[in-house]
């Protein structure tokens, strides 16, 4: 029964938290919307949202690690050191799965900036400048480049071999774009072809290549969902056995059949997790 309280207690605080939010989100529209278009808030919100951002900024880079406190929460209700120890053996698995994700994410915006470099570049060849210059004040501008915006700087502003410069610099993660630049810009030294219209047309393949991109991954969100939601359904029949005072958390951590479901069950949990994940990405990569 005590894991039926708790459990009750979690599921009540979490949708008290969410209607408080909500509601205090509500009124701040509205206030906004209706009243003097004055922002003021009561002073226990001004608190909430400055002990939120704390909250955020101690975990920033630290997220894994909230892994830790909720294996606490687990072994505590369960009378256990297994959901301790598990927590943290997922704590580097957590961090890795998150180094992937912002990895991603930077290439992402990396690919975005080659995008911006094209259009900057174009910009300002066709407001009179100088391949080299217009190239700089791109580069400049943009930012994309990172630790090789120095190589291509230094080949601009000083006649070198620009072409390689850039492809040695979309050798980097997320700046393949580079290499249709570098490309661009040989067949335009070399072949006296326009360096602008070489880059408008390069600009316009890359956004292209974006809109396929979001949109598959838009047609792929349904399919993450699923994946999402069949995670979960271990946790919440969980949940569930313990408000109708089944204790499965006693079963699973102190008895020798609950140990074997519970092994077994988390492989094939994590089997599945993979398997699915892996379909999906396979399909993001199309």
């Amino acid at each position: 029964m005590p894991e039926a309280v708790h459990a009750a207690a979690l599921c009540a605080g979490a949708a008290a938290w969410m209607v408080v939010a909500g509601r205090s989100q509500g009124r701040r529209r509205a206030r906004v919307l209706f009243g003097n278009g004055s922002d003021e808030s009561p002073w226990w919100e001004e608190r909430w949202e400055s002990g939120r951002r704390r909250l955020e900024a101690l975990l920033r880079g630290r997220r894994e690690w909230l892994c830790l406190p909720v294996a606490l929460l687990l072994g505590v209700l369960g009378e256990s050191v297994l959901p301790m120890v598990a927590g943290a053996a997922a704590v580097p698995l957590v961090r890795r799965w998150l180094r992937r994700r912002e990895l991603r994410k930077d290439r992402e915006r990396r690919a975005d900036g080659v995008m911006d470099l094209c259009g900057a570049v174009v910009g300002e060849l066709r407001a009179g400048r100088e391949p080299g210059q217009a190239l700089l004040v791109g580069v400049g501008g943009t930012g994309v480049m990172g630790a090789a915006e120095a190589g291509v700087s230094a080949a601009a502003r000083f006649g070198g071999d620009v072409p390689r410069a850039l492809g040695q610099a979309a050798r980097e993660p997320g700046l393949d774009g580079l290499a249709g630049v570098a490309a661009c810009w040989r067949v335009a030294v070399d072949g006296g072809a326009g360096l602008a219209a070489g880059l408008d047309r390069l600009e316009g393949a890359l956004r292209a290549e974006r809109r396929r991109r979001e949109e598959l991954r838009a047609q792929l969100a349904g399919a993450w969902s699923t994946v999402a939601v069949l995670a979960l359904l271990p946790v919440l029949g969980m949940g569930l056995g313990a408000a109708l005072g089944a204790h499965p958390l006693r079963v699973l951590l102190h008895s020798t059949a609950g140990l074997v479901c519970l092994v077994m069950g988390g492989l094939l949990e994590a089997a599945g997790l993979l398997w699915a994940g892996r379909i999906v990405r396979a399909g993001e990569a199309v």
